[in-house]
């Protein structure tokens, strides 16, 4: 055993970065009526540093954007109970402060839908845009996100 005797120092020498380009306790929350959208969604962010919560309801997801901290939001277009649209407009009613990212299959989502929302991914071109457009939400300065709505 090596003990180190009084005024000896230690010294420790860390080799590459310290800081990971990877999103440090970041959370976001995923809600979508399909429980595969939801595991594809959470293993991709997972596996990029994040941490992952997801609602299968609507109401739900409500209740967790309100209760719990999280950096942004992704939701589903067309679910059951309550769309998308419905849903992001509530969010952003009681949590202004929180960004979301709409998916949906359908292209045709109404521009009044869109306007609520900080960012729209087609679930087409989900694998190769919605952790570029999630790191650049969660990266940016949130108060002048507002303007800058992203398309992808």
């Amino acid at each position: 055993m090596n003990s180190l005797g009084p005024g000896t120092s230690l010294i420790i020498v860390m080799r590459g970065p310290l800081m990971s380009t990877y999103p440090v306790c970041k959370t976001i929350l995923c809600i979508d009526d399909d429980e595969s959208m939801l595991g594809y969604q959470r293993a991709l962010l997972e596996r990029r540093g994040f941490t992952v919560l997801s609602a299968a309801s609507a109401r739900l997801g409500l209740q967790i954007a309100v209760g719990c901290r999280v950096a942004a939001v992704i939701v589903d277009y067309h679910m059951p109970e309550m769309n998308g649209h419905e849903l992001a407009t509530e969010i952003k009613r009681l949590r202004p402060d929180i960004p979301i990212v709409m998916v949906s299959s359908d292209d045709a989502i109404p521009e009044h839908a869109l306007s609520v929302v900080d960012a729209f991914v087609s679930k087409d071109e989900a694998p190769r845009l919605l952790l570029p457009v999630i790191t650049r939400i969660c990266g940016e300065n949130l108060t002048g996100l507002k303007g800058n709505r992203i398309t992808a």
